[in-house]
Order: C-alpha cells, then sequence, then structure tokens
C-alpha cells in the first residue's frame, strides 16, 4: 500500500526515476520499508563546472530585477509549495523516515521562509550615518554576492535549503544546491516546483542549479572560487573540512554544525511542560535533529519523580511506519545509523551508564526495514566522554544537579552549542539561564524544549556548531556584501581627521 501511495506521490511531483546505472545514477532507497524510490542522474564533474558557469551568467541577469520583484518569484515559489505540501510532506517522510506531521511541518517551513523572504525583499535597508565633513553624506548599501552554495543535510531534506535559498535569492543570489546522497528524490522534487515558476516567469533557470552526488561534490564547491558563499549543514567533522577549504580562498562560509542540546529541569518546572518538550526533543524525527534533547539536567529534588513519569510515557511511544499517524517515531536513516546507535549504548554501559528505558532493535511485521530502533534514556555522569558527543539517535542521557549555576555548567560543557533550554516558573531561574552567566548557546528557549524553530528567528550556533546564523532576524547580510559610501557635495575637499593636504 505504501509503495502504491508513494507511486502516485512521485506522478503527481512529476519525478520521473532514471534508468539504473552504476556510474551515472543514484538510488534512493526507504528507510521505512527498504524499497528502492527512484534514481536520479549523478552531476558529474564537467556537469558541475558547467552548472557553476551558467549559474554565474544567471547572476549577471538575476541581480539586475528588483528585490521586490525577485520576492514577487518567490512568493509564487511559497505558492507552489502551499499547492504540494501534502505530496511533499508525505515524501520526505518516506525517503527520510520522519513521522507524517513532521514531514507536513518540514514543507512549511519552506513556505514561512517563502513568506518571510517576500517581506524582507522590500526591506534588504542600510544605514545612513553622521559625516564629520560638512556637506558629505556617509551611508551604508547591500549588494549581492554571486552564486551562492548549499550543502544540506538528510535530515531536514529541503527546509535548510529553503532557509538559505529564499534569502539568498531576493537578496539577488542565485543558488548551487547539493543536497545529501541519502535524500535525493525530495530535492528533485524541490527542483521541479522552482523550475517550473521560473519558466513561466521567464527567469534563467540556473538561479537555482541542483547537483546530486557523494561528499567529492562538496569539496568541489567548498574550494571553487567561483562561489563566493558556501552554507554547510551537517557534522562537525564535515563543517571543519568546509571551512578551512573556504577560508583558503578567503571566502565566506555559514556553518550549521553538531548539537548536545540540553534542557534544564528546576524543582519550580511544570512537570506536564517539561514532559512532553523532553519527549518529543529526544525522540522526534528519532533523534536526528541538530537540535534534539540528547541530555536532561534534572534538579536532584524532583529526579526520581520526573525519571518515573518520563519510564511511563516512554511506554507510549509508538514505533512504525512514519506515514501512518499514529505513530510518533519513524526508523533511523540507514543501516550504518542504526550501528552508531547501537555502539553508543554499549559505550554508555562501559562508562558506568545505568539504562533506564532499554534500547535495541525492532523486527516483526510491523518494522518492515532494519532501521527501527527503541528510543532509550540512560542515566550517566556528566563528565562521561560519550555524552560529550552528538549521536544522531533516539538517545537520552539522565543527570542530576543541586544549585542552577552546577546544571549550567553540566549544560555548557560540551564542545558543541547550539540549542538549550530551561524548565522553570521562577523568573529568577530563567533570567539567570538567559544572562551573560547561562547558556552559551545559539538557542536558549524558557519553557519550551531545543527543538522545532520559528523561521522568524535567526537559527544557529556556537562552538563546534559553526557559527553561522540562517532564516530569520537579520540572517540575510550573510548573503550579501557591505558596501560603505560617502558622498560630497560641496566644492572643497575637506579630509577626515582634520587632515591638511594642500598643493
Amino acid at each position: 500500500m505504501i509503495s502504491i501511495a508513494i507511486s502516485s506521490v512521485l506522478k503527481r511531483l512529476k519525478i520521473r526515476s532514471h534508468l539504473p546505472s552504476t556510474s551515472t545514477t543514484l538510488a534512493s532507497y526507504s528507510p521505512v520499508d527498504g524499497q528502492l524510490i527512484a534514481h536520479v542522474v549523478q552531476t558529474t564533474e564537467a556537469s558541475y563546472q558547467n552548472q557553476v558557469e551558467q549559474a554565474n551568467q544567471a547572476f549577471s541577469t538575476w541581480k539586475q530585477i528588483p528585490a521586490p520583484k525577485r520576492g514577487e518569484i518567490v512568493r509564487q515559489i511559497g505558492t507552489a509549495l502551499r499547492a504540494h505540501k501534502e505530496d511533499l510532506g508525505a515524501l520526505v517522510s518516506y525517503e527520510m523516515g520522519k513521522s507524517l506531521q513532521e514531514g507536513y511541518g518540514e514543507v512549511q517551513e519552506m513556505i514561512d521562509i517563502c513568506d518571510f523572504a517576500v517581506g524582507l525583499s522590500r526591506q534588504l535597508y542600510g544605514l545612513t550615518t553622521q559625516s564629520e565633513r560638512p556637506q558629505h553624506r556617509m551611508y551604508e548599501q547591500w549588494h549581492p554576492l554571486g552564486v551562492v552554495g548549499i550543502i544540506s543535510a538528510f535530515n531536514f531534506p529541503v527546509a535548510v535549503w529553503s532557509w538559505n535559498a529564499a534569502i539568498a535569492w531576493v537578496c539577488g543570489n542565485t543558488c548551487i544546491w547539493k543536497p545529501s546522497e541519502k535524500t535525493p528524490i525530495t530535492a528533485e522534487a524541490c527542483q521541479q516546483l522552482v523550475q517550473a515558476v521560473f519558466t513561466k516567469n521567464q527567469i534563467p533557470q540556473a538561479v537555482s542549479c541542483l547537483i546530486q552526488g557523494d561528499a567529492s561534490l562538496g569539496t568541489l564547491m567548498a574550494n571553487d572560487s567561483r562561489i563566493p558563499l558556501i552554507s554547510a549543514t551537517g557534522s562537525t567533522r564535515m563543517g571543519k573540512s568546509v571551512a578551512q577549504a573556504v577560508a583558503t580562498r578567503l571566502g565566506k562560509s555559514i556553518l550549521e554544525l553538531g548539537g548536545n542540546n540540553a534542557i534544564i529541569i528546576t524543582q519550580h518546572t511544570d512537570l506536564d511542560t517539561a514532559l512532553l518538550a523532553s519527549i518529543f526533543g529526544a525522540i522526534g524525527t528519532a533523534g536526528q535533529r541538530c537540535t534534539s534533547t540528547r541530555r536532561l539536567i534534572i534538579h536532584a529534588s524532583i529526579y526520581e519523580q520526573f525519571k518515573q513519569r518520563l519510564v511511563k510515557a516512554y511506554q507510549q511511544i509508538r514505533i512504525g511506519n512514519p506515514l501512518d499517524e499514529k505513530n510518533h517515531v519513524g526508523p533511523l536513516i540507514d543501516e550504518q545509523a542504526v550501528q552508531t546507535y547501537l555502539s553508543t549504548i554499549e559505550q554508555c554501559k562501559k562508562e558506568g551508564g545505568k539504562l533506564v528505558v532499554e534500547g535495541g532493535l525492532l523486527s516483526g511485521p510491523n518494522y518492515p526495514s532494519s532501521c527501527y530502533v527503541k528510543p532509550c534514556v540512560v542515566e550517566m555522569p556528566p563528565t562521561s566522554k560519550i555524552t560529550h558527543q552528538e549521536t544522531f539517535a533516539p538517545i537520552l542521557y539522565l543527570m542530576k544537579y543541586d544549585t542552577l549555576e552546577e546544571a549550567i555548567a553540566i549544560q555548557n560543557h560540551v564542545p558543541q552549542g547550539l540549542s538549550s533550554a530551561i524548565m522553570t516558573l521562577n523568573l529568577k531561574e530563567a533570567e539567570h539561564f538567559l544572562s551573560v552567566n547561562g547558556s552559551d548557546c545559539g538557542i536558549a528557549n524558557v519553557n519550551i524544549g531545543t527543538s522545532g524553530a520559528e523561521i522568524g528567528g535567526a537559527f544557529g550556533g556556537e562552538k563546534e556548531t559553526g557559527g553561522g546564523r540562517e532564516s530569520g532576524s537579520d540572517a540575510w547580510k550573510a548573503y550579501m556584501r557591505r558596501q560603505t559610501t560617502t558622498i560630497n557635495f560641496s566644492d572643497k575637499l575637506p579630509l577626515a581627521q582634520g587632515i591638511k593636504f594642500d598643493l
């Protein structure tokens, strides 16, 4: 039944599977049932070089179009996404393995960022600054960079691309997108919709380019001086490689890398809210979000009570086909992820961890692939090495604290710095958590979990998370170059700092 439904989805999204060839095509298999979805054509190095040239040529045309007109094109893309939300959401769910509701939510993120970008297209503002010289006007303006390279990860196969692309487009840039080789079909579907809008409006197709393949394409992009900005989402290891390559050529990079996110649960918390936030953060997308909750840091006075409630709630989690909306959790992305999950649990045991909710593989008629696992909860010492690493799996670590300062220190004492949260009804605790002595993460929430962000705020983190910002607020500035301009409308040439120069 799943294959029939998905075949209809692919047809409506105009996805055509190419004939398989080990040298020229890339196959996508669903972690839901292990079935082949489709083949896409892999991008050769020659094709890549051609697409970069075309993107640069298209930039010459695209940047001349007034920003509000570019915003109108993005508005139409958002309309196209709305029309295909259910099909795209189902495809995201089937190809990546996240729940159907999360698949719909990911498409909604694309729609939302298009709406945000449309409004932004009538702003892109610069400052006017007071000049120290008489009859001079000084201001700043912003110009597009050129070609923006986007490298996205499997866990959000389309949303993170849209965060970058929609903003980059209204800023006047063209885009080259390399999606994860694990989720190429959703990328093809989005590209089809975008190209249809471009064709309708007589916009050069190369304003949006799609390349398909493995990490070698990302390496080409990172080293390509024709691409002034690389926005890369993925592991810290990958991000360091990209950052070094881009920095060598003095390019720009936006890096959204690993997360090791914690929720501090104080004795003044609303237990119901904290429980729901903790569970969704830990098991949403089967723990494969960069914002997934990895650690719960719980006050000693409520530790046992909250642990028991957590164990009881975990017994109600439904695991299975993510296209069935009754299920909370689908599969991991592939068997390599499963092995990482299993080895992490074994490492927890070696480091003195106590399993509170047992993990393990799931098999049987309700689990038609080998990628289904049980969400796991482990009591771990805060100093254990494994808790300082990011594991993309539904493994949640429990830790105990006595003072808020101790809890914040535990939270911050990891290499990553993406998302953080505190659950408390105490104003002083909340403000301390948000103060300069509090969370060191790029995202700090109060009475909200670590997972799930609105596009209106700038998204990103610190330390080994990379320091980049995408999506809302003034993140658009990363996709443009700043130009300071001074105009002299006097009949003299006064110099700055009062310097005298006469002939």
